[in-house]
């Protein structure tokens, strides 16, 4: 029985084990892509690569087998470095959005995809929940969003963007008008309380996911009624009133507290402020910048702010939304809000401050050429963009119709997909090997499953996949080189090697090159 030890633990097991088996029965995770349990090992990514004693060469964990007195180190710096580098060589190859176009234009990073797929599905609920995780407030930003999502809409390159805001509007109204609009659930109370001066769409935005988390809120402005430049500011004619109460309302439901006719500098100085709560946030607008920062400035200690950013220079003191006007980026005003609810619930807890990612790890296809958009956009829909200038609201077949013209450019499978995954584990450049990238195209002549072989990695488990399961077909390798891709033999459709495994290959597929047309 070999011994043997990794990463200083010893391990004795059995003869032809594996240093990848043997790390799995420590506990030690090595990370994996082409490798997948009962399948032979393909050693065609190198990510899981280790350091073995007398070697020169790194080893592929998955395929070396364990001998008596090895010594195996896979957290070494330089293991860590080759694993980055193979990492970074098939993202340079990649081509797929990770994220699509839409919500990466978001400056709230709302997950515009699935709320669409929802609305799509005859589920406005469920889109309207979808909505609020990242925008508190969707029926107010329905109507005045400068709608930057649409204007990164990859649908405008084929003819015209998805009317994305008048859609998500459609849900939030849906929930406002029904018997018991959506609230999102609440931690149990904490017993810490934040005051939040200042009531526009960043302080609105802060206390709705500070509830959430079982923190109390008091809100406070110089207004009688909440709001900020929302209500006194905004004609009623793009926004209407009822529909600013309403969804102001459902904020106080959640526990807010509002406190109008109150001044900061005037009827309460920020020192009491900080002594009377836990936690502080100064989200008083563009506007109020100049009034802020001459209060700040009053008190025992001062106070230096940078607007731009969430911390200032006193303790449990926090700014958000100051650099946004409300009428025309109160989505920008909003995302701040949500952000330094974060950063104040971290700081509270006692976590180190940090600052959420809007933005996070995501490859780009970037612009198609015409011909690329063609296949891209061949199975949306083809009716014209949505024109609801002469309707208040929607009919089913009008939402039926606009969100069938969703291209579906976010990945199907990127809460699983390893590659991402490791990549932002390692901290991939996935820019460093870039290079001319190859014509996009897919394969969607199976009825449930989709093949990008822009995704694919040759990882080559496919392939045993088919074979074992005995599929007419399958899938095997073909060309050499750069040029070697998976596709059905005798240049068969997808639909004829996936016959018996498609279930298999999609589960097993480390990047998204197979999944579901339909993720549910």
């Amino acid at each position: 029985m070999p011994s043997l030890t990794i990463d200083n633990q010893p391990i004795t097991v059995t003869p032809n084990t594996t240093v990848l088996d043997a790390a799995q029965q420590l506990g030690i995770a090595i990370p994996t892509l082409c490798f997948l349990t009962g399948n032979a090992p393909c050693t065609s990514c190198y990510v899981c690569v280790v350091k073995i004693n007398g070697q020169e060469r790194l080893q592929p964990a998955c395929a070396t087998r364990v001998a008596d007195g090895m010594v195996v180190e896979s957290e070494t710096e330089a293991v860590h470095a080759a694993r980055r580098t193979a990492l970074e060589l098939l993202l340079g190859d990649h081509l797929g959005d990770c994220v699509g176009p839409c919500q990466t234009g978001c400056p709230a990073h709302a997950d515009v995809p699935n709320m669409i797929r929802r609305l799509a599905a005859g589920q406005p609920r469920e889109a309207l929940i979808i909505a609020k995780a990242q925008l508190a407030l969707p029926a107010i930003l329905g109507y005045l969003c400068h709608a930057s999502c649409e204007k990164a809409c990859r649908r405008a390159q084929v003819d015209s963007p998805l009317a994305i805001c008048r859609l998500q509007r459609h849900a939030a109204e849906m929930d406002l008008a029904s018997a018991d609009p959506y609230l999102p659930p609440c931690r149990p109370a904490s017993g810490k309380r934040v005051a939040i001066v200042g009531g526009g769409p960043a302080g609105l935005a802060a206390a709705y996911y500070l509830l959430q988390l079982g923190h109390a809120c008091t809100l406070f402005d110089d207004h009688e009624l909440p709001g900020g430049a929302l209500q006194y500011a905004v004609p009623d004619t793009r926004l209407p009133r009822a529909i600013l109460t309403a969804e102001i309302g459902l904020i106080q439901r959640l526990g807010m507290e509002f406190r109008g006719g109150v001044c900061i500098g005037v009827n309460i100085i920020l020192e009491e402020l900080r002594a009377q709560f836990d936690a502080v946030l100064l989200a008083v607008g563009a506007e109020g910048k100049g009034n802020i920062t001459a209060a700040c400035e009053r008190t025992e200690h001062g106070v230096k702010a940078d607007v731009h950013l969430l911390r200032t220079s006193l303790p449990g003191v926090f700014v958000a939304g100051a650099a946004h006007t409300p009428t025309q980026h109160a989505v920008r005003a909003v995302a701040d809000g949500r952000v330094a609810a974060l950063a104040i619930a971290h700081g509270l807890s006692g976590e180190p401050v940090v600052r959420d990612s809007r933005h996070p790890y995501s490859v780009h296809i970037g612009r198609l050429s015409a011909e690329e958009l063609t296949d891209y956009a061949s199975g949306a829909g083809t009716a014209p963009r949505l024109d609801s200038s002469t309707s208040p609201t929607l009919t089913v077949e009008q939402v039926a119709n606009e969100t069938a013209r969703c291209l579906h450019c976010d990945c199907r499978k990127l809460s699983a997909c390893k590659l991402r995954d490791q990549a932002i584990a390692y901290g991939a450049d996935l820019l460093k090997f870039r290079g001319e990238r190859r014509r996009f195209t897919w394969d969607t002549s199976h009825p449930a499953v989709i093949y990008e072989p822009g995704k694919c990695i040759a990882c080559g488990l496919c392939v045993q996949i088919t074979e074992r399961l005995r599929e007419p077909l399958g899938l095997t390798f073909i060309d050499r080189g750069f040029t070697l891709r998976m596709a059905v033999p005798f240049a068969g459709k997808l639909a004829d090697g996936l016959q018996r495994a498609a279930a298999e290959c999609v589960e097993a597929c480390p990047t998204g090159a197979l999944a579901w047309k339909d993720e549910r």
